[in-house]
């Protein structure tokens, strides 16, 4: 690839002088669809903070895992996954119709290579829809209305926030956000999300996020626990809570638990 070509043929309004934490996460979890700038941040990162790329991973399965009791357990048919970034293995869609055909899925992200992807590798199950918003995170009002042409919101939906509101500085323009989007659906409605923290590594987390700071196009927060759950205000945290990535019903094989990570979710439903 052309290091100043669109992948998938995108658009020239791409900009490839700047590091965007959607490519910067896809050159984690293995994907090619980064540019050098992108490269040069997530390994600037990695040389200080190694285990960030386990840690992407560790969001993809909880993605997983998550999605999977929504539409099985909970069953849920409607999905609203807000931050999806770039298309990779078992994107929130295929784990849904998985679980059931019938799941509509709709996409928000603001990067010009995350739509061009999302057109062209986001299709569902002929029983279910997907559909993609081009919408920025603090315009909820936008993604509610844009959401409201796929999914019915007079019946449950599950809004996913996976690593994006670290994005937002402000925590009660966060708070604002969460309430704004909770207040726009139904009880039985559920919310996912995920937030770096700097409860389990510190000092490490923390110059970490400095250099990504300092070579990233946006800039992240880290919160401690308590102000990510105050985030949930208003709803109803299901078991085990806020944890780890890894302890958020890790399925069980012979092996140890994986280590805790600086990247903390939950699950919790509108009463």
């Amino acid at each position: 690839m052309d290091d100043n070509s669109a992948p998938g043929g995108a658009s020239p309004e791409i900009d490839t002088t700047a590091a965007h934490p959607a490519r910067i996460w896809n050159y984690w979890l293995g994907g090619k669809d980064n540019y050098p700038v992108d490269r040069q941040i997530g390994d600037q990162t990695t040389d200080i903070y190694p285990e960030i790329v386990q840690l992407a991973r560790h969001q993809r399965a909880f993605l997983g895992r998550a999605v999977r009791f929504l539409a099985g357990q909970a069953g849920i048919r409607q999905f609203l996954d807000i931050g999806a970034g770039l298309p990779t293995v078992d994107n929130t869609h295929e784990v849904a119709q998985r679980v059931a055909p019938e799941s509509r899925i709709v996409y928000v992200d603001n990067d010009p290579l995350v739509l061009v992807h999302a057109r062209t590798l986001l299709t569902g199950t002929p029983e279910g829809a997907t559909d993609y918003v081009d919408a920025d995170l603090h315009d909820p009002g936008r993604i509610i209305a844009e959401a409201a042409r796929t999914l019915d919101l007079t019946r449950p939906v599950a809004i996913t926030m996976l690593g994006i509101l670290i994005f937002v500085e402000d925590d009660e323009e966060v708070r604002s956000i969460v309430r704004r989007l909770m207040d726009a659906v139904p009880p039985g409605s559920h919310l996912a999300i995920t937030h770096t923290t700097n409860a389990v590594h510190g000092e490490r987390t923390d110059e970490a996020v400095r250099v990504w700071n300092e070579g990233g196009s946006v800039p992240m927060t880290v919160r401690g626990p308590e102000t990510i759950m105050s985030f949930l205000d208003g709803l109803e945290p299901l078991d085990p809570g806020l944890v780890p990535l890894t302890r958020w019903r890790p399925e069980h094989t012979p092996f140890d638990a994986p280590p805790e990570v600086d990247e903390f979710c939950a699950v919790a439903r509108k009463p």
